[in-house]
């Protein structure tokens, strides 16, 4: 068997031949206290009539991508 760098390598190989590539993220541990108390402090500054036009918005396009939205029977 061969070992994991080289699988790996095998892997990414095959997925380049079809038109793919990796991607990483990192991103915060919502699991963190000190996460979830930034997250907190940035949602309690959010602007509820803002959000609600950026919803309201998000709504009104996502009917093009779905034919049955726009033409209700």
């Amino acid at each position: 068997m061969a070992a994991a760098a080289e699988r790996m390598k095998m892997m990414r190989k095959r997925r380049r031949a079809q038109g793919l590539r990796e991607l990483r993220l990192s991103i915060p541990d919502s699991r963190s206290q000190t996460v979830r108390r930034r997250v907190a402090a940035e949602v309690a500054r959010l602007d509820r009539r803002s959000e609600r036009e950026a919803l309201n918005w998000i709504e009104a396009v996502s009917a093009f991508d779905n034919p049955d939205a726009r033409d209700p029977k």
